[in-house]
């Protein structure tokens, strides 16, 4: 019997959509994994929730929006670079993302999602396409209209997408394979 390999993607994606189903059923997810503000990050001394943001969402459109997209990249990002590669985009996208997030919120201000680490990917995808000199016209543009939405519709937080597109995009520069 063939053994089916799952992808880091897949995985992923089962993870958060897991917690997301918690959250509903038993609850209390959100109030422990939420990123706060960075002066309250730091008072409470609870660094774990610069990745646990991901596993929180702001309702099921957020969640969609966010699995959906995650599975769009993730794919073809974990393809070009590899199973731990992908990983450490993902993981540096979303630190990064939740670094800058919370590092500008306002007071009392907590933010939820795994979109930081999505733009990240965003950014991966972009250094892939551009060394093989596939057309990036697209990407800059789904990019630029996710920016603007989050300057039409309240609650986004621009802050963690702009944080997760800088740090995916260096970390998939530095580790993309030379060319031969």
């Amino acid at each position: 019997m063939a053994s089916l390999k799952r992808s880091v993607t897949t995985t992923l994606i089962t993870v958060i959509a897991a917690a997301y189903l918690y959250d509903l059923v038993v609850g209390g997810l959100t109030n422990r994994f939420a990123l706060p503000n960075f002066d309250t990050l730091i008072a409470s001394g609870q660094w774990y929730r610069l990745l646990t943001v991901a596993l929180v969402h702001g309702g099921i459109f957020h969640l969609g929006f966010n699995l959906y997209a995650l599975m769009a990249l993730g794919n073809p990002v974990e393809s070009a670079f590899g199973k731990s590669r992908f990983l450490i985009i993902f993981f540096i996208s979303l630190i990064s993302g939740s670094l800058l997030s919370t590092y500008l919120a306002t007071p009392y201000q907590y933010s939820v999602g795994a979109s930081g680490a999505v733009f990240g990917l965003f950014g991966a995808f972009a250094v892939v396409s551009k060394r093989y000199g596939l057309e990036i016209k697209s990407i800059a543009v789904i990019v630029g209209i996710n920016f603007a939405m989050g300057f039409v519709i309240g609650g986004v937080d621009w802050h963690a997408h702009l944080g997760g597109l800088i740090g995916g995009t260096i970390a998939a520069a530095a580790m993309l394979p030379k060319r031969r």
